[in-house]
């Protein structure tokens, strides 16, 4: 099961860039990419606001991340959201 999801779509060269950041975090092993074409909910919840990062924290809660966002603010989401998720 991935522990992150991406939500990106093909042609989408910030889906690209943020897909690179996300691999250099060291989490490339836990990683789904989800294209939002594929579900028509996915489409509808995101269609304007790709990439977006997701994961469930410790307390079950989704939380998203929201391009843009650089590798800083990367390490600084997972760091806050999944420090206590083994």
């Amino acid at each position: 099961m991935s522990r992150y999801t991406l939500y990106s779509t093909w042609g989408c060269h910030l889906c690209e860039d943020a897909e690179v950041l996300v691999k250099a975090a060291g989490v490339a092993g836990e990683l789904q990419i989800v294209d939002i074409v594929d579900d028509e909910h996915v489409l509808a919840r995101f269609r304007v606001h790709i990439p977006v990062l997701a994961c469930t924290d410790a307390q079950g809660a989704e939380q998203l991340l929201y391009w843009p966002f650089d590798a800083t603010l990367l390490q600084q989401w997972l760091d806050q959201h999944t420090k206590d998720i083994k």
